[in-house]
């Protein structure tokens, strides 16, 4: 039987809680505290329409056994502050899978729990959507990529292979797994802070050249920026072929989570897509003016709200 902790109920942690818990040798709960826990322990979690009854429990007060593996799937600026009481749930031969965007979350979590426990991933081709009343619909569940950054991690990567396995969920594990990474940074540097601004889903870029011309320009830069960092991503194979065929296999419906983080008044997580791109640039003189804009841009946006 193996134990699973989701930290995070929004769309991503849904899709994967939901998904998991369809093995009867997977036990999967939620983790909060706080106000948070008060506020899910009684929740009944919806997954395109489905109710799932999940444990939710505390993790200040939590006193049983480890967990195998815990998935961490709240925004960034959220990562910190979810991740720093996790001791009493975690053994010797517990592993992080970490959900969230950008290229800094494993190495956060590393640093706090020891890099020994941390497989590096990336999620592709989902169109999960958090609705108004706190459901979630997803129509492509997409595959979580993962993989080991050193070797100390090889054991980390045939556990949660095994997991997802059990469950039939469906994974890659690529030889490159830092060039994935940054492959998905890239997409979501274009299409997140694109749609961000644009107002459009996923359907606005598949059928409009126009729309994703600065789609387009945001995430050359990213290429631009992968050569200094000898991750070498490759426009022709990485963006013309390799986005594109995603692009085209999501729901022209679906929303993407910036656009959706604005529409709801949500704080973004613009620091760590245009901002991280300005911050590399500047560290390899670099220019980056498609980024620079929209993140001014975006920042505006909140201003408005927040």
């Amino acid at each position: 039987m193996y134990n699973v902790l989701v930290i995070g109920a929004g769309a991503m942690g849904l899709l994967y809680a939901a998904q998991l818990s369809s093995s009867e040798k997977i036990n999967v709960c939620f983790g909060a505290s706080g106000e948070r826990y008060k506020r899910l322990k009684d929740h009944i979690f919806i997954f395109n329409e489905k109710k799932y009854d999940f444990k939710v429990i505390d993790i200040e007060n939590y006193s049983d056994k480890p967990f195998d593996l815990v998935i961490v799937a709240v925004k960034f600026f959220q990562l910190d502050e979810s991740i720093r009481n996790l001791y009493k749930l975690i053994g010797e031969n517990t592993v992080f899978v970490s959900l969230l965007n950008g290229l800094d979350s494993e190495d956060i979590i590393a640093n706090m729990y020891g890099e020994e426990r941390v497989v590096y991933s990336m999620t592709v081709g989902m169109d999960s959507v958090r609705n108004a009343d706190g459901s979630v619909t997803c129509e492509n569940f997409g595959k979580l990529v993962f993989g080991a950054k050193k070797a100390n991690q090889i054991k980390n990567v045939k556990l949660v292979k095994s997991i997802f396995d059990t469950a039939k969920v469906a994974y890659e594990i690529p030889e490159n797994i830092m060039k994935s990474i940054w492959w998905k940074f890239m997409v979501n540097v274009g299409i997140n802070q694109a749609s961000a601004v644009l107002g459009l889903n996923y359907g606005g870029f598949q059928k409009s050249e126009a729309a994703r011309a600065p789609m387009l320009g945001l995430m050359k830069e990213v290429i631009l920026i992968s050569q200094y960092e000898n991750i070498n991503l490759n426009e022709d194979e990485d963006l013309n072929v390799k986005w594109f065929k995603v692009l085209h296999s999501l729901s022209p419906t679906a929303k993407t989570s910036m656009l959706q983080d604005i529409e709801a008044k949500r704080k973004t997580e613009v620091e760590i897509f245009a901002g991280k791109v300005i911050k590399l640039a500047n560290k390899h003189g670099i220019d980056t003016p498609y980024n620079k804009i929209f993140f001014e841009i975006i920042k505006g946006i909140e201003s408005s709200y927040l």
